[in-house]
């Protein structure tokens, strides 16, 4: 009967008296745990990856420790001694080397240069880099060359700008000061990079005719992002040139100026080679930086525990300067990121 000859769901059935066996003695009923084919695959692949990131990484990562890591930390080691540069470290001084340097005079000095450098920069550079970006950015006959032309100071090197502008500048027989006296000006009797009053603000304006091109190369990239609906609209609107650019272009190109901003910063407090070729920090001091400082203390007077612990400060004010950079300025970009990506 069909009664009779229905299995039970799930259970092996005998072919002779068609009723439900029991399973075999020792049987699991059970599928063994532990990882299948894809887990294994998938924990294989998992490895592989990690293994290539690895390989990957680890150059840049030895390169980072042994050109930046350990040099800092034996500039911290050098700077709490008082050592000439030769024979072992024996004339522990603690922290006497950092009291000096932030006691010289010619630090300070130097401190307030870069400063100075900072300020001046961000000043000059954004509204010459802006107006000309936004010159640069319309449909204009030999675009291309005028780009080229303002990107090629930065794209040379920094020792062969200096040695150019050395002798541009040279008081007298200067093509500077001969263009000046063909039209009835007369440079200073010293020099521009001789005279103590001017010698750092000629030196700031080497360094915008230099550093313009990063700039304006920069804006240029930042108003390719710029959607051409918002200049459609705001001209069926009617808007004028000047309103279009403060309440379109310029918000929308902030990000881009706050990182130019950034890197303008840091490099300024960095300067050293311009500065070194041009005017060696001096004259009187005047052009000091705190790189120079450092690197004359320790290559002219062998006073390698205090550029030492010039080089440590110099690390510390750049560090605290960046984080607050970023803590105030640049987390503005990094919070609205995820704004933009949500309302999307």
């Amino acid at each position: 009967m069909a009664d009779d000859t229905t299995a039970v769901r799930g259970e092996p059935v005998s072919p002779a008296t068609s009723k439900p066996q029991a399973p075999a003695a020792g049987r699991a009923s059970v599928r063994p745990a532990g990882p299948g084919p894809g887990g294994r695959r998938r924990s294989r692949s998992s490895v592989r990856m990690r293994l290539e990131i690895l390989f990957f990484v680890a150059p840049a990562l030895l390169v980072f420790l042994f050109f930046v890591v350990w040099p800092i930390i034996k500039a911290v080691q050098f700077s709490v001694y008082r050592w000439k540069g030769y024979g072992p470290l024996v004339d522990f001084v603690g922290l006497k080397n950092y009291a000096s340097v932030l006691q010289n005079d010619v630090f300070t000095g130097a401190f307030t240069h870069n400063i100075i450098i900072v300020v001046l920069s961000i000043l000059i550079q954004l509204p010459l880099g802006l107006a000309i970006a936004l010159l640069l950015n319309r449909k204009m006959w030999g675009q291309g060359v005028l780009r080229t032309i303002i990107f090629v100071p930065y794209v040379l090197a920094e020792v062969i700008a200096g040695v150019v502008w050395f002798q541009l500048l040279q008081p007298e027989y200067g093509v500077i000061d001969t263009i000046l006296s063909a039209v009835g000006i007369s440079g200073p009797e010293e020099g521009w990079l001789g005279t103590p009053d001017v010698a750092l603000y000629t030196v700031i304006a080497v360094l915008t005719w230099k550093y313009l091109g990063l700039a304006v190369i920069l804006f240029l990239a930042g108003l390719q992002g710029v959607p051409e609906e918002l200049y459609e609209a705001a001209q069926i609107d009617g808007a004028t040139w000047w309103q279009v650019q403060r309440k379109i272009t310029i918000p929308l190109l902030g990000p881009t100026v706050r990182t130019w901003a950034f890197l303008s910063m840091i490099g300024s407090l960095q300067l050293f080679d311009m500065v070194w070729i041009l005017t060696g920090g001096g004259p009187a001091n005047a052009t000091t930086t705190m790189a120079t400082f450092l690197v004359n203390e320790g290559t002219k007077r062998s006073n390698y525990g205090i550029a030492s612990a010039a080089s440590v400060i110099l690390f510390v004010v750049a560090l605290v300067m960046a984080l607050l950079y970023q803590f105030f300025i640049l987390r503005r970009d990094s919070q609205d990121a995820p704004r933009k990506k949500a309302k999307r």
